[in-house]
C-alpha cells in the first residue's frame, strides 16, 4: 500500500524509515529544496538512539558526540552547582545520549530512508512540494502547484505550522508564544577558534566539552545551554530567555540577527560566556511557540505526527525524539494491515500508544530541568508515578520503550503478530517477550 507523507524533516523521515520496513511504498512531500536543513544541533537521547543504531545508524560515521553529563554551572562565577554522570545510561536506558549536528543526524535518516541498500522499497523524496490542503477521508493532499496526491495512507509531519492540525480536529489551533520563555537565540562556534584565544580556551577544556551544560539564571525567564558535536570539533550553543513583543510589529523570526543582540541577552554573565558567544560567526533566533496537547491525532486514514502532533519547547531536548518515536510506531502497527479500510483502527492504535506519552513530555517541556512542575500532568500519566524530580523526568523520557510498548499492543490486537522481516537488520529478528 501506498504513503504519502507531508513534511521530510526528521519526523518525516523516521515514519518513511519505520513503514518501508513495514512494506508500504512512502512518498514524501517537502516544502523545501532540502539544501539547507534548519537548525543547529539536537539531542538523540537513550529513547531513540537505542532503536536508530538497531536499524543501522552509525554514530561514528554520522560525527555524533557522546554526552559524558549533565552540568549546571552559575552564569556568574562559573562554579560547578551540580552534575549528573552519564556513565551507565546505556545499562539503565538500553542507548547513549548523543549530540549531533541537525544536519548530520537529518542526512543519516534520509539515507536509511532512501537508499537502495535497505530492506524494502526505497522512499521517495519530492521537494519543492509544500502541502496546502488535507482531505483524511479520501485520504488526499493537495500541493500549492494544485496536484491532488492520493494514497492509502496521509501523514502530516509537517511541522508546527501544519493545516493537518485543522482536518483532524475540524478547527484552528494555532501555537502561540511560551509564557515563560519565548525566544531562543542559537549559534555554532568551532573549537579551534576557542582554543585559539587564552580567553576562550576553557569552553574546550571544562564541562562544556564534556556534556549538555547548563548556566541557569532567571527560572524560566533565561538560560544559556551549551553542548558538542561534530566530533567535538564544534560547540552548539542556546540562550533560552523571554523577549518582550511588540504585538503591533511582525517579528522577523527565523533571521540572522546581529551579534550584540546574543550579548546583550547574556547581559551580566560571566566575562568568559561573553568572550565566547563574541566567537559566534552567525547568529539565529527562533521563535518558543506552544501548544496545549490536543485530544486527537488521527482522523479517517490521516494521522498527525511530530510537531504537527504535539509542539513542545526545547527544555527536556525532546522535541525531535518525540518525533521519532512516532515514525517509529507508525511503522509498527502498520505492520500486516492489508486493506484499506483497517487502516484507521491501526491509526487509533498508534494515537493510543503515542498520545499521553508525547503529551507528558509536552507538558513537561514547558520547564526546564532546573525547574519542576506536575500542573496538567495528571490525565496524561493514566496512574503511573507524577515526576516530581529531575530523575524522575529522566526516567520518564528516556526510560519510555516504544518497541515493546507496540509489540505489546499488536500482540494483544493479533497474538500471531510478528516484527516485519529484517525491521531491525538482514535477518529477521526476534520478538521480545
Amino acid at each position: 500500500m501506498e504513503v504519502a507523507i507531508a513534511g521530510a524533516g526528521i519526523t518525516g523521515l523516521a515514519a518513511a524509515i519505520s513503514l518501508r520496513r513495514s512494506g508500504y511504498e512512502v512518498n514524501l512531500y517537502e516544502r523545501s529544496s532540502l539544501n539547507h536543513e534548519v537548525g543547529a544541533a539536537i539531542n538523540v537521547p537513550p529513547n531513540v538512539s537505542r532503536f536508530l543504531v538497531r536499524w543501522g545508524l552509525d554514530p561514528v560515521n554520522s560525527r555524533f558526540v557522546k554526552s559524558r553529563g549533565l552540568f549546571f554551572v552559575s552564569p556568574i562565577t562559573l562554579e560547578e552547582q551540580s552534575s549528573t554522570v552519564f556513565d551507565n545510561h546505556e545499562e539503565l536506558y538500553g542507548g547513549n545520549i548523543y549530540f549531533a549536528h541537525r544536519v548530520d543526524l537529518h542526512e543519516a535518516l534520509k539515507k536509511l530512508a532512501t537508499t537502495k541498500d535497505g530492506p524494502g522499497i526505497p522512499a521517495t523524496i519530492h521537494v519543492k512540494s509544500p502541502v496546502v490542503s488535507y482531505d483524511p477521508e479520501g485520504p488526499s493532499m493537495s500541493l500549492a502547484d494544485g496536484t491532488l496526491i492520493t494514497a492509502d495512507l496521509v501523514i502530516a509531519a509537517d511541522g508546527i505550522h501544519s493545516i493537518g492540525v485543522n482536518s483532524i480536529l475540524g478547527r484552528s489551533n494555532p501555537p502561540e508564544p511560551a509564557q515563560q520563555s519565548n525566544c531562543c537565540y542559537r549559534f555554532l562556534i568551532s573549537k579551534a577558534d576557542l582554543e585559539a584565544d587564552p580567553e576562550t580556551r576553557f569552553f574546550t577544556q571544562g564541562l562544556p566539552s564534556l556534556g549538555l551544560t547548563i548556566y541557569p539564571d532567571i527560572p524560566g525567564q533565561r538560560r544559556f545551554i551549551t553542548y558538542p558535536c561534530r566530533d567535538y570539533e564544534v560547540c552548539n550553543c542556546a540562550i533560552i530567555c523571554n523577549k518582550e513583543l511588540d504585538k503591533n510589529k511582525t517579528e522577523d523570526w527565523q533571521a540572522s540577527v546581529p551579534k550584540e543582540e546574543i550579548l546583550e541577552a547574556l547581559a551580566g554573565y560571566h566575562p568568559g560566556i561573553i568572550a565566547v558567544a563574541k566567537k559566534a560567526t552567525e547568529q539565529g533566533r527562533w521563535p518558543l511557540l506552544y501548544r496545549p496537547p490536543i485530544s486527537k491525532w488521527h482522523k479517517g486514514n490521516m494521522a498527525l505526527a511530530g510537531d504537527a502532533a504535539h509542539p513542545m519547547l526545547p527544555n527536556l531536548g525532546q522535541g525531535g525524539a518525540q518525533g521519532i518515536e512516532d515514525g517509529l510506531v507508525l511503522g509498527l502497527v502498520l505492520h500486516g494491515c492489508t486493506a484499506k479500510s483497517k487502516i484507521s483502527e491501526r491509526l487509533a492504535l498508534y494515537e493510543k500508544i503515542r498520545r499521553n506519552r508525547a503529551a507528558s513530555i509536552q507538558v513537561l517541556s514547558n520547564f526546564g530541568l532546573d525547574e519542576t512542575s506536575t500542573t496538567g500532568l495528571e490525565e496524561y500519566m493514566e496512574g503511573e508515578k507524577i515526576p516530581s524530580t529531575m530523575e524522575d523526568i529522566l526516567q520518564l523520557t528516556y526510560g519510555g520503550d516504544m518497541v515493546e510498548g507496540a509489540i505489546k499492543a499488536m500482540r494483544e490486537l493479533q497474538p500471531s503478530w510478528d516484527l516485519p522481516n529484517a525491521y531491525f537488520g538482514e535477518v529477521a529478528d526476534p520478538v521480545m517477550g
